[in-house]
């Protein structure tokens, strides 16, 4: 099984893969996730693994129910042990982001993810993955 240099979650039954640079936020929108119901999955270090043609990631024992808050260290927090992913987040600063990007997907271990790039310090940036996964999910429809 790989292991990446990423965060994840499973937010409203859908496993997030958070993917960034250091210093981009993914242990800020895991901590901001949790706060509202996500469960950690992994935070820094992600194993994936093509399991049965689904996307599946774990954390590796030894990192498993640690999240860092920057600010504080690295604090002890509840955990799942997997979740099958749905989304791939890209951070990125917002110079970087598109306003009105074409649909992305990427291939994982050879599982077709849906991408979406994200600017993780933004206030908005947990009701964009909201909306994202409605817009996913056929909950919301874009209409340009």
């Amino acid at each position: 099984m790989p292991l990446i240099h990423a965060s994840c979650v499973e937010f409203a039954s859908e496993g997030l893969l958070i993917c960034g640079e250091s210093g981009a936020g993914k242990s800020d929108l895991c901590l901001r996730l949790t706060d509202i119901g996500a469960q950690l999955v992994a935070d820094d270090q992600t194993r994936i693994e093509n399991r049965g043609g689904k996307l599946i990631a774990s954390c590796p024992e030894k990192l498993q129910g640690l999240l860092e808050v920057r600010g504080i260290g690295i604090v002890k927090t509840p955990f799942i042990e997997e979740t099958e992913i749905h989304l791939k987040l890209i951070l990125r600063p917002n110079e970087k982001i598109d306003r009105m990007p074409e649909i992305r997907t990427e291939i994982i271990e050879g599982v077709r993810i849906p991408v979406f790039l994200l600017n993780a310090f933004e206030a908005s940036a947990v009701s964009k993955i909201k909306t994202f996964l409605q817009v996913q999910n056929g909950q919301r429809k874009v209409v340009s």
